[in-house]
């Protein structure tokens, strides 16, 4: 019962805002009703009885409200010029008195202030029009009531509009959370792919170059087949170790429990390049590595991104020009990190112009999402190049910070 109850003014509002005109219909009615059981009652001394033209004129005045909604103040004005010419004809004022306040209301609550304040103005002076016998109480009725249903349609009016604003603002703050889920998902989805393309490229490119390998000297050398396998067998460990690694944080991230600290390695980094660097030697290609400036430590992210690039960058080089030799240069700045990819191409490169694949695009996007920048395309003197640069927390000069340290 009582939430039966409970439903109805959200069944009102829903009405209001579906059905306006029926809703000023059933509202012009009630007014008429309400005049109707006025004139009903004797009237005062002097006043004319009701007859058949005032039920008509009353009705009239209750048909003008369907439309206060569309045109308030074009019906304020009509109706206080039928209202005033209802009262000359010596009809009791106070019959039709709600269906003007009615409309003044509508006028506060719909237009602005100055307009309200004229609807006021000739709306009292009707008021006081219509009491010309008691004067004083004329004007003190007119002015009292019409400031009093104007001051309240205002503040409606002005309720209502803060509340469209508002109604507006939340669908706009629901628009752009769903917005920013999709992007998340979205986000998420390329992360994911991205570092899986990464961990899966790299490891069956190695994979693919020794298990080739060990088939083609299967039976000629031993010794060398036993040796590509051995290598497979071990990225194919590693590989494994890094998916279960992304899989491992990937359910911690949907299920915010289990072993933070578990036992899956840490997302690798440049700690790991001579690995990575050994694990492209095994499969055949001549890599030889520089570093320049002071190695220091990186923060996690851009230590995992250069780790990607390099590795992304090696992996092409396997999958492209395999005979070729390739240099991986390391430039520690003070404030940024360049780390450079070249090969010279080989005797045997293949081809790498054209669109780029899902390669190029994670570098560029794990890049972009630290502050970095990559470029990457054929080089002047053959073969093909990938630059990066990251930028990374500057080095501090210990003396220069602290002066008086050669002191104690």
């Amino acid at each position: 019962m009582v939430a039966h109850a409970a439903r109805w003014p959200g069944r009102l509002r829903r009405l209001v805002a579906h059905r306006p005109l029926l809703v000023d219909g059933l509202l012009a009615g009630a007014t008429v009703v309400v005049g109707l059981a006025l004139a009903s009652q004797q009237p005062p001394a002097g006043i004319r009885p009701m007859d058949l033209p005032g039920y008509a004129l009353t009705c009239l005045l209750g048909a003008l409200l369907v439309a206060r909604q569309r045109a308030p103040m074009a019906v304020l004005v009509v109706y206080c010029a039928v209202w005033a010419g209802y009262i000359d004809l010596g009809y009791w004022p106070v019959v039709n008195s709600p269906g003007m306040l009615l409309a003044l209301y509508t006028v506060a609550a719909k237009r602005r202030v100055r307009t309200a304040l004229t609807a006021a103005l000739i709306a009292a002076t009707v008021w006081v029009y219509a009491g010309h016998e008691s004067l004083l109480v004329a004007v003190v009725q007119g002015v009292a009531w019409t400031a009093t249903i104007a001051w309240i349609g205002h503040g409606a009016g002005q309720l209502a509009a803060s509340n469209k604003r508002l109604a507006r603002v939340a669908r706009q703050l629901e628009y752009e959370q769903e917005q920013r889920a999709r992007r998340a998902v979205v986000e998420e989805r390329v992360r994911i792919a991205r570092e899986l393309h990464d961990v899966v490229a790299h490891h069956m490119s190695v994979i693919s170059v020794q298990a080739g390998l060990a088939r083609y000297v299967l039976a000629s050398d031993p010794q060398t087949a036993r040796a590509a396998l051995g290598t497979v067998l071990e990225t194919s460990g590693e590989a494994l170790d890094e998916l279960r690694r992304l899989l491992h944080l990937l359910r911690l991230n949907a299920e915010g429990t289990g072993d933070e600290n578990g036992s899956y390695a840490p997302a690798p980094g440049l700690d790991q390049l001579d690995e990575l660097v050994q694990r492209v030697r095994a499969a055949g290609v001549r890599v030889e590595v520089t570093t320049g400036g002071v190695a220091r430590q990186l923060p996690p992210g851009t230590d995992l991104c250069a780790y990607r690039v390099i590795q992304e960058g090696l992996t092409n080089v396997l999958k492209h020009a395999p005979t070729a030799a390739a240099t991986v240069a390391l430039l520690y700045g003070r404030d940024r990190l360049t780390a450079r990819v070249r090969d010279d191409g080989g005797p045997e490169a293949g081809p790498r112009g054209g669109t780029e694949g899902h390669g190029l695009v994670g570098m560029r996007e794990r890049a972009h999402l630290y502050g970095g920048t990559l470029t990457a395309g054929p080089h002047p003197e053959g073969g093909f190049e990938v630059v990066l640069t990251l930028p990374i927390p500057a080095m501090v000069d210990d003396e220069r910070a602290d002066p008086g340290r050669e002191l104690t």
